[in-house]
């Protein structure tokens, strides 16, 4: 699969495609949820690459990326709003609200739920931004730029502080993670081209 583009979404990983499950995953992995046979690693007939099966009942185990839902609440002036992460990873580090999709939930709704439960304040999701792949932490990333419609932001035990930022006052510097650091760039390059960035990367 090397021979194939990594795509935008590539940007935010420094891992290569192709390396499997990562390792801190993959210790967790041990044993068939079937039969509780330990698992081996290695050619399946029929699969296109290595995976983790079970060699007494055959029970391939599959594992997939998990989907991380954010919001870039974005206010009548056209402000940013961030907040001030309150847990790890990142804390204390400038973030867009988000967080893991619920098995029973849309993107849409993640989206609300989240950024209603980390700032306190209710939107309406607008454009998708971006996905950003993170092959480090298993998972993918969709920013999704919101119109508030409501609520009043206040701090929460996952945010710190909540502010609003002009473009031209980002702050590049204290970002927690390289997906927030590439959704606001390409957020920027469609809505305000004339605002340029710090080279380099920063966050996570």
């Amino acid at each position: 699969m090397d021979e194939f583009d990594r795509g935008r979404d590539g940007r935010s990983t420094d891992l290569p495609s192709g390396g499997g499950v990562p390792s801190w995953m993959a210790q967790f992995l041990n044993f068939c949820s079937n039969c509780g046979t330990s698992l081996r690693f290695g050619q399946i007939a029929g699969e296109d690459r290595d995976r983790l099966s079970c060699p007494e009942c055959g029970h391939i185990v599959y594992v997939n990326p998990r989907l991380v839902v954010t919001v870039f609440p974005i206010t009548e002036d056209g402000e940013v709003v961030l907040l001030r992460r309150g847990i790890e990873p990142g804390r204390g580090q400038w973030a867009q609200p988000g967080g893991f999709l619920e098995i029973d939930e849309t993107v849409n709704q993640a989206a609300i739920r989240e950024t209603w439960e980390e700032t306190g304040l209710l939107v309406e999701p607008g454009e998708i931004i971006g996905l950003y792949t993170r092959l480090e932490a298993a998972v993918v990333t969709i920013a999704f730029a919101a119109r508030i419609v409501g609520g009043t932001a206040a701090p929460t035990a996952e945010a710190l502080e909540i502010r609003t930022f002009p473009p031209e006052e980002i702050p590049w510097s204290g970002l927690a993670f390289r997906t927030t650091m590439w959704a606001l760039r390409d957020w920027l390059e469609t809505h305000r081209p004339d605002i340029s960035w710090p080279a380099g990367e920063v966050g996570r």
